[in-house]
């Protein structure tokens, strides 16, 4: 009805009219369109779609945004690159860890009995009382490359017992740089609080500043790597041979 307002227009014999399929005038494509003079409804879609395929081409061939971004709804490939680099690190850090924990030496202690080897499995804080039981298990957190937690709480030790301004700021900024930097193969693992805690203290120093620390690594061995070097053949190994020393004399 709007159309027939419009000055200057028949509307064509709609069951005379043959479909037009050429070019649709410029002036004129609104109103074919509408009334069917122009392209088919079928045409039209067909176009759509190649604009849409076209579109997808164009947008398959520019570089995907999500790339430079580590978010976790990304589809690309990004998180299994970031992955691959994570592993790359881990192993490359385990390589100097491993490499530069062997410069220190172990406690020095006489060979313990089959008595305190087997005290060690009744409890953690008997086993890290004992320096021979001390060195067996930091044996075994080398073989898991965790040494770093055990060298950690050794230098905490060692710090508590010092009394000398100079030596005490100087022990623990070595103590800092060796287990708390991130830039450190010897970092070991702190939450937040914890870390915070420590920057604060680290502006003056005193022999507990890494004490949080200290007790929050002490739990992770106790909970983490005790029970599985209770079942290691390290510790196996040790308890059998003191059996057979004992059934021997």
């Amino acid at each position: 009805m709007c159309l027939r307002k419009r000055s200057g227009y028949r509307p064509p014999d709609l069951i005379n009219a043959k479909i037009y399929t050429g070019p649709i005038p410029a002036d004129r494509g609104g109103g074919e369109l509408a009334m069917g003079g122009g392209r088919s409804e079928t045409s039209a879609l067909s176009g759509a779609g190649e604009a849409r395929g076209l579109t997808t081409t164009q947008n398959s061939q520019r570089p995907n945004a999500c790339c430079f971004c580590w978010c976790c709804c990304c589809s690309c490939s990004c998180l299994t690159f970031r992955n691959e680099e994570e592993r790359r690190k881990r192993r490359r850090r385990k390589r100097i860890s491993q490499d530069t924990k062997m410069e220190t030496k172990l406690e020095t202690c006489p060979k313990p009995s089959v008595e305190e080897i087997r005290m060690w499995s009744q409890s953690f804080d008997k086993l890290m009382r004992n320096p021979a039981g001390r060195n067996v298990f930091r044996e075994f957190l080398r073989t898991e490359y965790s040494e770093e937690n055990m060298l950690f709480w050794l230098a905490c030790e060692d710090l508590k017992q010092e009394i000398n301004k100079s030596a005490i700021e100087e022990k623990a900024r070595s103590i800092y740089e060796d287990y708390i930097s991130i830039l450190s193969p010897k970092e070991v693992s702190l939450d937040a609080r914890v870390r915070e805690v420590i920057n604060r203290k680290m502006q003056d120093p005193t022999p507990h500043t890494f004490e949080d620390a200290q007790l929050q690594i002490y739990t992770l061995m106790h909970r983490d790597s005790y029970p599985r070097f209770l079942s290691s053949n390290i510790y196996k190994t040790l308890v059998l041979g003191g059996s057979r020393t004992s059934s021997e004399s």
